[in-house]
């Protein structure tokens, strides 16, 4: 590879990681035409963007980020390497989850980079699709603050008379 094309590709791959600071690094090798073009339009639909990149050149724009977490993902390195990169934490690992329980050996999860913690090994699939996305825990928080309310009223509501009641005996105590 010319030296200019190199330099090409790891300014690629640094903005592609400053744009989605989330990435699973998998394996894709061995799937055939169909299966990858599958692959890559179910990536797509999904807001997934699906590269196969040279091992040395992502691990040099890993190592110009000088993070300790992204050296744990060094040893990912080996063999065919595809990334995903994505916006939300968690879509691909419910990806891949969806094809193994479809049956599928493929994609392989390898290790990951996910708010700014590094996973290795795919026995961490499970921890990875359980991880909220930042829409999902300002839903949760949302939800959380409105059940105070949402008892009070309720049990306001349900008092219906009684209530009427309460209010003119406290007014005739005053």
């Amino acid at each position: 590879m010319k030296k200019e094309v190199k330099a090409q590709v790891l300014e690629a791959i640094a903005a592609q990681l400053q744009e989605c600071p989330n990435f699973y690094i998998t394996d894709i090798a061995g799937l055939n035409a169909e299966k990858t073009s599958k692959l890559r339009r179910d990536c797509f639909e999904q807001g997934i963007k699906l590269s196969v990149v040279k091992n040395t050149l992502f691990e040099k724009v890993l190592k110009d980020k000088n993070d300790p977490e992204l050296e744990l993902l060094f040893p990912t390195l080996k063999g065919n390497t595809a990334i995903m990169y994505a916006e939300s934490p968690n879509v691909p690992a419910k990806l891949i989850k969806k094809y193994q329980k479809a049956g599928e050996e493929k994609p392989a999860l390898k290790g990951a980079y996910v708010q700014e913690c590094a996973f290795v090994g795919a026995d961490r699939l499970d921890e990875l699709v359980s991880i909220k996305s930042r829409e999902e825990l300002i839903g949760d928080i949302i939800t959380l603050l409105q059940s105070p309310a949402r008892n009070v009223i309720s049990a306001l509501e349900s008092a219906g008379g009684k209530l009427a009641g309460i209010v003119k005996t406290l007014s005739e105590k005053e």
